[in-house]
């Protein structure tokens, strides 16, 4: 019976104890709700935000759905992802990085790269910079382009070891330096060797009387999806009959045209490039062996054993300027300008570049120059996906940009899109040769880019006096239309037909414009040149953009 009236006044002692205390903590300036906080920390679920802050698990999930589509996270809010960059999960990783709206300039170029410390605070790089406590590292490291190298115009009159002194100054080793006749200007490539920060040397060097322009060595990559596993096996090429090769053959099969290939190592010896390689040059002096990649490009364009290339008669000239032994070789800069000044040197009247990057003013002067020179610019329109910036050089208004399309006519759900895409052509799993004469199942724009390099060869053995800008504007006029009714930013003016497109060129002047000397082709390469059954008509007019050329079958040649 007495036990209740105990119980309450054990209530009542441990009530006034609890209040005693509080009182004592206010009257010692203890903040109670941080007591508090740490008291309930248990029972708060920090995990479940996780995801929203995991660029590694959403990239994952992107490469997923291989169809057109685009997956996208919906009703994310503010408070549920604070990570202003979170759309860079959309991105391949072993692509061109790119970067959310607010970090992009006029070219939709990045200004800067997300955080990539994997903290989740959501902090992007203006926000935290300057916040360092006597720190000079920079939070990020910007992906675009080589730490500590510069690629800079000097004054011609420098000999080598004045060049030397003129680095030596600026905290800077010369890597190396030469005349591009191409640009018209003596470019070096300069990496800093002090330590000192890249904006301190950058700033003090552009100053420097000697110095004439200056900008960072820029990356780029091959335009691959992924590291290509070579495979055996004979698959069909559907890539012939979309394209409609085997007919656009019975015309013209790119012979006496040199098409300069800037890519990775090239597998010469492979039986279906065989006779086909009409000249080597090795932009890194690397001496390495053939890639992957280089091999697939090559075999797109002039295959002719078990498979067949869009042009196999053509030369190619193997520029290699991609360094490394996985599907991710990369070049820079330097080694680009280094690759068209030969290509427009040498004779090449056509230049593929299936890789891309950012925008770069020497190799944008590069390729003013080469197009100013006729020579025809055909880039991979890149993989980096719908939400990607233009990338370089088929951003560029001298190139065309070609898009990828499947067996189903779909785009590739990695292929930029943009208004400066120009056509289409197939590039998912396309059949090729890799290196060892094995080979290789692949996709991306690299390959489409291939294609259309191939057809425009047919197009200038049909007639080599063909300008580049009636060349883009007959494949355009001629391709098969994709899409919504008309140009679009996947397709651009649609598929490329290269029937369509080769009978639409009169057969005109059939005396190469540019040829390689020592070139040697297969036996019956001199059968194939001239064809008696080819009727001459003028090259169609450049004054009006409506007059599409006219398909005629008069214009066939008489049967083999």
């Amino acid at each position: 019976m007495m036990r209740k009236p105990e119980n309450r006044l054990r209530a009542g002692a441990h009530a006034s104890s609890v209040g005693a205390a509080l009182l004592l903590a206010a009257c010692l300036g203890i903040e109670v709700a941080h007591a508090q906080a740490i008291m309930r920390t248990p029972t708060i679920n920090l995990p479940s935000r996780t995801p929203t802050i995991s660029p590694n698990v959403a990239a994952r999930a992107m490469n997923v759905d291989r169809g057109p589509r685009v997956t996208t996270v919906p009703h994310i809010t503010a408070r549920m992802a604070p990570n202003p960059v979170l759309p860079y999960a959309h991105y391949s990783p072993n692509l061109y990085p790119a970067c959310s709206a607010p970090y992009r300039d006029a070219d939709g170029e990045c200004l800067g790269q997300p955080n990539g410390g994997g903290g989740g605070s959501g902090k992007s790089v203006k926000k935290s910079a300057g916040k360092g406590r006597g720190n000079n590292t920079p939070a990020t490291v910007d992906t675009r382009s080589f730490a500590n190298e510069f690629v800079a115009e000097i004054d011609s009159a420098l000999s080598p070891p004045e060049a030397d002194e003129l680095a030596r100054r600026h905290g800077l080793t010369r890597i190396s330096s030469e005349n591009f006749p191409l640009i018209g200007a003596t470019v070096g490539l300069f990496r800093i060797v002090d330590g000192r920060p890249y904006e301190t040397v950058r700033r003090e060097f552009a100053a420097d009387g000697s110095v004439r322009s200056l900008q960072p060595n820029f990356r780029y990559l091959l335009q691959d999806q992924k590291p290509a596993v070579p495979t055996e096996g004979d698959p069909a090429q559907y890539a012939l009959s979309k394209l409609r090769l085997p007919q656009a053959h019975t015309l013209a099969h790119g012979t006496n045209v040199t098409i300069a290939v800037i890519d990775s190592g090239i597998d010469a010896r492979h039986p279906e490039l065989a006779n086909s390689i009409a000249d080597n040059f090795d932009a890194l002096g690397s001496g390495e062996g053939a890639h992957v990649h280089g091999t697939g490009i090559a075999g797109a364009i002039v295959a002719h054993a078990k498979l067949m290339g869009s042009a196999p008669e053509a030369r190619i000239i193997a520029i290699r300027a991609f360094g490394g032994t996985t599907g991710s070789a990369e070049s820079s800069s330097y080694i680009i300008l280094r690759s068209l000044n030969y290509a427009a040197e040498h004779g090449a009247q056509i230049v593929n570049m299936s890789f891309a990057g950012p925008k770069d003013a020497v190799i944008e002067r590069a390729i003013a120059a080469t197009a100013a020179r006729g020579l025809v610019l055909i880039a991979a329109a890149g993989n980096a996906g719908a939400k990607s910036p233009p990338l370089y050089p088929a951003a560029n208004p001298n190139v065309i940009a070609v898009s990828a399309t499947d067996q189903q006519d779909r785009l590739f759900t990695a292929s930029n899109r943009g208004n400066y895409i120009a056509l289409a052509a197939p590039g998912v799993d396309i059949f090729l040769p890799a290196p060892d004469g094995k080979y290789q199942m692949t996709s991306g724009t690299s390959f489409s880019a291939a294609y259309v390099s191939g057809v425009a060869a047919l197009l200038l053995e049909r007639n080599y006096a063909l300008k580049p800008e009636a060349l883009r504007m007959t494949l355009a006029k001629s391709a098969r239309d994709l899409g919504s009714p008309g140009r679009d930013d996947l397709y651009g003016d649609g598929e490329v037909d290269a029937f369509a497109a080769v009978t639409a060129v009169p057969a005109g002047n059939t005396t190469p414009v540019a040829s390689v000397a020592g070139t040697t082709k297969r036996e019956d390469a001199e059968k194939r040149r001239e064809d008696p059954g080819v009727r001459a008509i003028e090259q169609p007019s450049l004054s009006s953009a409506d007059d599409k050329p006219t398909v005629s079958q008069a214009d066939r040649p008489a049967a083999r």
